[in-house]
């Protein structure tokens, strides 16, 4: 295999992990030492998000592939991509959180269900809850006029009760 068809190959793949994915955040991890890095990937693979640094050339041809070429200009200096494909807030999230707590590490942009975001987007969605928190939400949503129906019930049940003594 020539030079030239791996690089082609490695491409393809980052065009189609851009496709695949929910949410990808592109990261400058400048600043940050191993310690710190280490963790980080830990995080991000403990939450089913894939963090790989590619050389900029190539990703460059493979947002463009991808029909995100709005991203090329984020793609200066050293940029690491965390693409998480089962939950869209998680690598949002995640890299937002760790940002607050490590300021060498700078959100450059993203993606998001297929369209590129600005910085403002990607944190916005950093400040959603998790899918269980969400589900947590929307059961306590659910149960509120049941909730409320029991206590009237309850309400014309005692004055049911004081009104018979």
């Amino acid at each position: 295999m020539s030079v030239i068809e791996a690089k082609k190959q490695i491409v393809e793949e980052i065009s189609e992990k851009f496709k695949e994915s929910q949410s990808a955040v592109l990261v400058d991890y400048r600043g940050l030492n191993v310690a710190e890095i280490t963790a980080l990937r830990k995080e991000l693979r403990d939450n089913n998000i894939e963090y790989k640094v590619y050389k900029n050339t190539l990703t460059r041809r493979a947002v463009e592939s991808a029909e995100l070429s709005e991203l090329s200009e984020q793609l200066v200096g050293p940029t690491a991509v965390a693409f998480g494909k089962d939950d869209v807030v998680a690598p949002a999230r995640i890299l937002h959180k760790f940002s607050k707590d490590h300021e060498a590490l700078e959100i450059k942009g993203g993606v998001i269900e297929g369209k590129v975001a600005t910085l403002d987007e990607i944190k916005e969605l950093s400040t959603l809850p998790d899918h269980d928190g969400l589900v947590s939400m929307l059961l306590s949503v659910l149960q509120a006029p049941i909730r409320n129906l029991a206590y009237a019930t309850k309400a014309i049940a005692d004055q049911k009760e004081e009104a018979g003594e």
